[in-house]
This record gives C-alpha cells, structure tokens and sequence, in this order.
C-alpha cells in the first residue's frame, strides 16, 4: 500500500463532512478537508453503507478530498481508518475494501488520493446513479 508521497484520501460514505458519523470525526481530527472532487466508479446502495467499484470514464462518484494534517500521523491514521473499512482481518477472512490510489477530478485539475473501492458483489444491489450519496439519502427520505 505504499506510494510515497500520497498523504491524500478521497471519500465518499460515512467519511463525508456531511454524514456526521463518528467515523468523520476521526478523519476531521487526523485531515483537512481541500475540496470536493470525483472519480471515474459506480456507487452502490448495500443497505448499511455504500460499496464504490472501478468504472470507466463515464461514470462518476462524488466526495471530499483531504489531506493529512501530520505527514508523520499519515501511516497511523491511515491504519486505523484501514481497519474501520474492513481491511484488517482475521487469516483467511475476506477484506470488505481494499484501498488503492485514484485520479481525483477538482476545480483544480486532478490529483492523486487514496479511496476505498468495495471488494464485494454487487449484484442486484440498487445503483446510486448521481453517484453522490448525500443526495441519494436526501431523496430517500422525502
């Protein structure tokens, strides 16, 4: 999981500053938020959380860009937000995520961030077309 020099995370779930989960403020405490932004992938509804798979140009998912406050802090934090995603496992467990680095699409031009892709099937689970998933909940509830 290394590449030197990436001390940014893309997401796009309960990570979001709009969520408002404990999960947030974590990463509020350990980043700082530079923008919103997007990546090429297709947003999926899995009832308790969203799933993000790789997709073509043509498909976008909408997020936050953020980046370390502490370069230092970066390996811990990002540990310790691995193991909130389900990547740390017992042997022979299937990781629910796997963190990979990703173009992230700006007002500024792209740059380079970690994000959490699903490592699931998602087959037959509804699609959250606009690919924001703040909005999705906002519909679902009026």
């Amino acid at each position: 999981m290394a590449n030197p020099g990436n001390f940014q995370l893309f997401v796009y779930g309960s990570l979001l500053s709009g969520f408002k989960s404990p999960a947030y403020d974590y990463v509020s405490r350990y980043f700082d938020l530079v923008c919103t932004g997007r990546v090429n992938g297709l947003l999926f509804d899995m009832g308790e959380y969203p799933a993000a798979v790789p997709a073509g140009p043509e498909s976008f998912i909408d997020g936050e860009l953020y980046r370390i406050r502490d370069e230092k802090d970066f390996s811990w934090a990002m540990a310790q937000l691995d193991d909130y995603e389900g990547i740390l496992v017992e042997v022979n467990e299937p990781s629910l995520y796997r963190r990979e680095p990703v173009p992230v699409s700006t007002g500024s031009g792209d740059q380079t961030a970690w994000i959490y892709w699903y490592n699931g099937d998602v087959s037959g689970r509804p699609q959250i077309g606009s690919g924001n998933l703040l909005e999705y909940i906002a519909s679902r509830k009026s």
